[in-house]
């Protein structure tokens, strides 16, 4: 397939493809074209070939999708890396990644040229003045000429790393396949508005960022991107772009929520919510304001979504993701690999064409097999095909012989009027193996104490899910994506029981 993108621009060139929202700038589909093409051009006079590997150090701006449009044109795999990442985190990932040329910005250039150095000399290059020494201005070269890639559909275009969330982050390969399979399957869940404006505050190193930016001249939308999320900023963008659909993580959402009141603008039909469970206060916040989400559960593996939502079923159903969408299969089974039937717990289990082909190097274990991906995830269907997912097969706690879900915990933290957010993790104990303990962000000047919460969660549940150890702490460590940071939870409780 050769560039959509060009593709677009002979459609309709005039269309509108991409607002910087902080700078209130548009750009054509014909401009974003002509832009891609210099950016392509450059990059193959710095040596840039088909098949090398584009290492994007870039926070979320126009230059970046720039950049990912051109590696594309190029025939290049993209490796979009966490512009916060420290220059030993980004050493580690160029090494895995075989990185042949790093792409920065002037904010990310000294930690590209360190982790450059480290990785073994990787030619660094910025899409600003070359202000850092060992830096190359991208801008600074004429352009070669260059003929659109025709990419096969099982080559691998990009290779994004997972959260690692539960151990180092693994780099994921998808293929043009991936990308198209999840870009239709979306369209189906969702549907598409002949006017569609995808809002962008989202990283462009996750999937969730990524896969606007990419289905952008495929559904022949425009994306307004904003560099970093203000939630009144955000709000704004809402109404003066007409914004149709965007991509949320519960944390953004429910400051979104609060920043504002009654709907998030008219034009608003799809808010899709993942990165970590809604929790059902702010489905009812949605529910309540008339606000469209649709809780998704997806993964860096599945090129996004696996299942979906709709608004309907959110409402209906609080706590489920939904069905899975078009061509995704997933079932439930048993630490024997055997089909869990409706209603049972087990592992998640995903196939499908957007599924990858595998991980970088070895990184991804045993995790794909013949009867497709283990996602590491727990839940159930039920007996109409919903989805649920509650947690983590490495997350669950066994405390003296009986099983505990931290995400139940969690939620039920969560559901008291003075608890803002809860996170639940097993701790060490000598004497029950495990004991369940719970970090707690107190609601605005709310005081809620440990007997309170207590008290709160046996209304519910067993003695043995009572968190045993509650502390309290002004947020909770996660990742761009909103999922928990589950280690620098047990790190927050160690250092609040040794004070």
């Amino acid at each position: 397939m050769n560039d959509p993108l060009d593709y677009r621009a002979d459609v309709s060139p005039d269309a509108t493809a991409l607002v910087d929202a902080d700078a209130d700038e548009r750009w054509t589909v014909a401009d974003l074209d002509s832009a891609v093409e210099r950016t392509a051009g450059r990059l193959a006079a710095l040596g840039v070939r088909p098949g090398d590997r584009l290492a994007v150090v870039l926070p979320p701006r126009v230059a970046t999708v720039r950049v990912l449009h051109a590696a594309l044109r190029l025939g290049a795999v993209t490796v979009p890396l966490g512009h916060r990442l420290t220059s030993a985190e980004l050493a580690t990932n160029l090494d895995r990644a075989a990185a042949t040329t790093v792409i920065c910005a002037a904010t990310t250039a000294d930690r590209a040229v360190a982790a450059a150095e480290e990785a073994g000399g990787v030619p660094v290059v910025s899409v600003d003045d070359a202000t850092t020494e060992g830096v190359t201005a991208l801008d600074a070269r004429t352009p070669d000429a260059v003929v659109p890639h025709d990419w096969a559909l099982d080559a691998t275009v990009l290779i994004p790393f997972t959260s690692g969330t539960t151990g180092d982050p693994k780099g994921v390969r998808l293929t043009l396949r991936n990308l198209l399979a999840s870009a239709a399957a979306s369209a189906v869940r969702l549907g598409l508005d002949r006017a569609e404006t995808w809002h962008v505050a989202l990283p462009l190193h996750h999937v969730g960022g990524l896969t606007p930016t990419f289905r952008m001249p495929l559904y022949g939308m425009t994306v307004v991107l904003r560099e970093s999320f203000d939630a009144a900023a955000v709000a704004d963008d809402f109404e003066r772009y007409d914004v149709t659909a965007t991509s949320l993580v519960p944390t953004t959402l429910d400051r979104l929520l609060d920043a504002t009141s009654g709907s998030l603008g008219d034009s608003l039909r799809a808010v899709l919510l993942g990165g970590a469970p809604a929790t059902e206060a702010t489905l009812d916040r949605c529910a309540d304001r008339d606000v469209p989400v649709f809780p998704t559960y997806g993964m860096t593996e599945t090129a996004s979504q696996i299942a979906t939502a709709t608004p309907a079923e959110a409402r209906e159903y609080p706590g489920t993701v939904g069905r899975p969408l078009l061509w995704t299969e997933v079932t439930v089974r048993g630490d024997d690999g055997e089909v869990r039937p409706p209603g049972e717990v087990g592992e998640l289990v995903v196939d499908g064409p957007t599924v990858t082909p595998g991980y970088l190097g070895d990184s991804g274990g045993d995790a794909l097999g013949t009867d497709g991906l283990r996602t590491g995830d727990v839940g159930y269907r039920d007996a109409d095909g919903r989805l649920w997912v509650i947690g983590r097969v490495d997350d669950r706690i066994v405390t003296g012989g009986e099983n505990v879900a931290p995400a139940e915990v969690a939620e039920r933290l969560r559901t008291h009027p003075d608890v803002a957010d809860a996170a639940v993790v097993g701790v060490p104990d000598e004497e029950w193996g495990e004991r369940v303990a719970a970090l707690v962000v107190p609601r605005g000047d709310a005081d809620p104490s440990a007997a309170e919460l207590d008290a709160h969660c046996r209304e519910s549940l067993a003695g043995y899910k009572v968190p045993r150890t509650i502390r309290f702490a002004e947020s909770i460590p996660r990742t761009d994506s909103g999922t928990v940071r589950r280690e620098a939870v047990r790190e927050r409780l160690r250092e609040y029981s040794s004070d």
